[in-house]
């Protein structure tokens, strides 16, 4: 069985496996997907572990992975933010405004998350060599 690693010893020193770097950027991206299509109640569990994600991805070796984590997080973030503030002024009852936010918050993240998503695949990921610390080396980059 193949299992992923963020960095691993080889002979050359620590390396950030490309494989690995693939599936980190499009961890959030999966998240606001699931979360969008089963809002109750996976979008409140996941706006706080998207937190916990981005802190995790955002500085990855791989500067690839830190900027599609962003890019995700700047499209959940916004559009939930939005909606939480338009719902604040929905009057008690109204489930058919409820619906249309949901379905308009639909319509704007699954396409915008699943063209990135298609970018992530088809992008080259590429092994980065490690120093001691776990930074890129500077004359690999």
């Amino acid at each position: 069985m193949l299992t992923l690693q963020q960095s691993e010893d080889t002979v050359i020193g620590k390396v950030a496996r490309g494989s690995s770097a693939r599936q980190a950027a499009a961890l959030m991206n999966y998240g606001n997907l699931i979360s969008i299509l089963l809002p109750f109640p996976l979008l409140i569990f996941w706006f706080g572990a998207s937190m916990l994600v981005y802190a995790l991805n955002r500085h990855h070796p791989n500067p690839k992975v830190g900027h599609y984590t962003q890019q995700a997080a700047y499209r959940f973030y916004g559009i939930t933010g939005f909606f939480i503030v338009i719902a604040t002024f929905i009057p008690g009852g109204g489930w058919m405004w409820h619906l249309l936010a949901w379905v308009l918050a639909m319509l704007t993240l699954i396409p915008l998350s699943i063209i990135d998503l298609r970018r992530i695949y088809k992008e080259e990921w590429l092994d980065i060599p490690l120093d001691d610390a776990g930074h890129p080396l500077v004359e690999a980059m």
